[in-house]
């Protein structure tokens, strides 16, 4: 295709609010429209935008389908998304409308992996219930066989996507003296494995029997659509606890609720659901889930490095110059 002019000043739409500091930066930068009361995009709101600007900034809570790249104007020739996720775009629309689509991978992994350690402790701990137990004022003091919960010390730890974040909580739960286990499309080279002590399982089937927690963290895309279904989520010993804080599509969300009612699994600890941001009613009633809103990622300086990330691919695309972070072909 013939290569577009690249504006000096691009014409950009941030989908959502982000961090003042990012703003302000891409104010001084860019001719910027931002959403200042923070809703999410109606599926008109996008036609609009995308008819409307060079670049689109959206999130994770903007479906940005084929329809709508097919329907945008010919001024858009950046999709600067902000996450690392990019399920929520379809890309083989936007490279078949010569659209460059870039994220913002490896600035978050720090934050999700410290929320996955803290739910991976607080769901055999029984965090969430001993804080309502205190808050209801029905806590009549200390007793020996009162909120008993389950160590952690000694457990196996499966780990299904060893990337970034996967390593990252590897290295955190070794000091919580968890064994690793993982299972990944690749192997970890052994150097690697040997530094995170970690023991790989080609047979994903296999690992699952043998785990104590299970925790995700591989991308959702056409593969990993429900990965963890009702035949797999059977798979595991009843005194398993599984740790989402990936994406919900990954855990067939059915199967996992009718588990938990029926004491197949000893308990869950959720980041994500598959309809977010509504919720299985019958999870809400489920003592034996800790339930956080999608807040794995949630740091200032989490979100404030998010934003300077999409501020320099955009500013390298301006250049004339590849992205850092352009989604490549095969990228899943």
């Amino acid at each position: 295709m013939t290569r577009r002019p690249r504006p000096a000043r691009p014409r950009v739409v941030v989908t959502r609010q982000l961090p003042q500091a990012v703003e302000t930066r891409m104010a001084e930068l860019f001719d910027v429209r931002f959403n200042a009361a923070d809703h999410p995009m109606s599926r008109a709101e996008l036609h609009e935008a995308m008819q409307a600007c060079d670049v689109l900034v959206p999130t994770v809570t903007d479906d940005i389908d084929e329809a709508l790249i097919a329907q945008a104007g010919e001024g858009l020739q950046l999709i600067a998304n902000y996450g690392a996720g990019v399920n929520h775009i379809a890309l083989p629309a936007a490279r078949a409308k010569d659209i460059i689509v870039t994220n913002t991978p490896g600035v978050l992994t720090e934050d999700t992996a410290d929320m996955t350690m803290a739910l991976i402790v607080s769901v055999p701990r029984r965090l969430a219930e001993g804080e309502k137990l205190v808050r209801s004022g029905q806590w009549t003091g200390w007793s020996p066989s009162n909120m008993l919960g389950h160590r952690i010390g000694g457990k196996a730890l499966g780990i299904v996507g060893m990337g970034r974040i996967g390593q990252a909580v590897a290295q955190r739960a070794r000091a919580f003296g968890l064994s690793i286990h993982y299972h990944n499309r690749h192997r970890l080279p052994a150097v690697l494995e040997a530094q995170l002590a970690a023991t790989w399982h080609a047979d994903l089937d296999e690992m699952l029997e043998r785990i104590d927690i299970l925790t995700i963290h591989t991308p959702l895309n056409a593969e990993s659509v429900n990965l963890i279904d009702r035949r797999r989520i059977g798979l595991l010993r009843r005194h398993v606890y599984l740790i989402n804080a990936s994406r919900g599509g990954i855990v067939d969300e059915e199967a996992l609720v009718e588990a938990l009612e029926q004491g197949r699994i000893a308990g869950a600890g959720l980041d994500v659901w598959t309809f977010e941001p509504r919720i299985d009613p019958r999870l809400l009633a489920l003592p034996n889930v800790v339930m956080t809103p999608h807040m794995g990622s949630a740091t200032f300086e989490g979100r404030i490095a998010t934003g300077e990330r999409v501020i320099t691919n955009i500013r390298m695309w301006v250049g004339g110059d590849r992205p850092p972070d352009q989604i490549l072909e095969g990228w899943v």
